[in-house]
């Protein structure tokens, strides 16, 4: 899949984890139930960024980041220093 976007600097494009919606019991989850999920995968990453490699997931600081749609995909916008840790 290929990333529309290109960050620049320190900048990190990922898209959102997604969010189990059955418990491991085999429950249904609603939406309005499911936690807001702070983790994403790296797409992108821009020059200056040097602990972040495309591919990794990350925990990151959720009211930090900018949101934008791209072709029906949600992606995320996080500046390096914002990233909180790698899983």
């Amino acid at each position: 899949m290929s990333v529309p976007l290109k960050p620049l600097a320190d900048r990190v494009v990922a898209v959102k984890d997604e969010i189990k919606s059955k418990t491991a019991t085999g429950f249904y989850l609603p939406e309005s139930a499911k936690e807001k999920s702070s983790l994403a995968v790296v797409k992108a990453i821009g020059p200056d960024v040097k602990n972040i490699k495309v591919g990794e997931k990350i925990v990151y600081k959720e009211y930090s980041t900018t949101e934008l749609k791209i072709d029906g995909t949600e992606y995320l916008i996080v500046k390096e220093e914002d990233v909180l840790a790698t899983v």
